[in-house]
């Protein structure tokens, strides 16, 4: 069975999407095959991000709907990914109950399932937690987001979301020096959240993501994801960039 996550914040612009790919590829690289499922209906991303946006022809509302086969509806990606993609629009037909379902059909077929999260807690945000048995929430370290952060665990642990762990994006550890940013310590504790891990701020990830590429081995943030990567498939790995 895989193991599904489904990846949250509270506000919009803390890296969600770019948090997910970076896994799924850091994941790929370690053997493991790794779904992303766009749960982001009518802004969807993901395809852009993991490159399959040119052949992507049915999504998982499609799925629901019965118009085409599973297997149909995945698009593949580099290495050991597969992504489904967000339908267009809402459906009445899309509930907790019909999107559980549709993700059950791919549990066998997958080590990892991702499900990427709209910003906020919407309906599209519950259809999402749907999709999971764990969370990941993803902030960066600043109050406005932490905030968000927090209620977007508390939020998934009344959707039934069993365990949570949180994902610092972006840091910056000059703008912590000049008390523009939280430390980890405060962004821990102000979120509620367990940490899993730290990715650095890395321009890197613009600008690979933006165009669909893997990031560069070099990348700080690439090699953060391998750690967070490795923490998820029970590997002992360091938390900070610093390590």
């Amino acid at each position: 069975m895989a193991k599904k996550f489904v990846v949250a914040s509270g506000k919009g612009g803390v890296g969600k999407s770019s948090v997910t790919a970076g896994l799924c590829y850091a994941l790929s690289d370690m053997g493991c095959k790794v779904l992303a499922v766009d749960a982001d209906v009518g802004l969807r991303s993901l395809d852009i991000i993991l490159k399959t946006d040119s052949h992507s022809v049915f999504d998982w509302g499609d799925v629901i709907r019965g118009n085409c086969l599973p297997e149909q509806a995945l698009s593949s990606a580099s290495g050991n990914i597969c992504v489904l993609a967000a339908p267009m629009r809402f459906s009445p037909e899309y509930t907790a109950e019909t999107v559980r379902a549709m993700i059950d059909k791919y549990d066998k077929g997958f080590d990892f399932i991702f499900a990427d999260a709209p910003a906020g807690i919407s309906e599209g945000f519950r259809l999402a937690c749907a999709m999971a048995d764990e969370g990941l929430i993803i902030s960066t370290p600043d109050g406005v987001c932490v905030r968000g952060a927090e209620a977007a665990g508390a939020s998934a642990e009344e959707e039934g979301i069993k365990s949570l762990r949180m994902i610092i994006n972006r840091f910056n550890r000059k703008g912590i020096e000049r008390k523009h940013l939280l430390n980890i310590d405060d962004t821990i504790d102000f979120a509620g959240v367990r940490l899993i891990g730290v990715v650095p701020e890395d321009i890197q990830v613009l600008f690979c993501f933006t165009g669909g590429k893997p990031l560069p081995k070099r990348s700080d943030a690439r090699k953060a994801f391998a750690r967070i990567a490795k923490r998820l498939t029970g590997e002992k790995s360091p938390l900070s960039p610093a390590k």
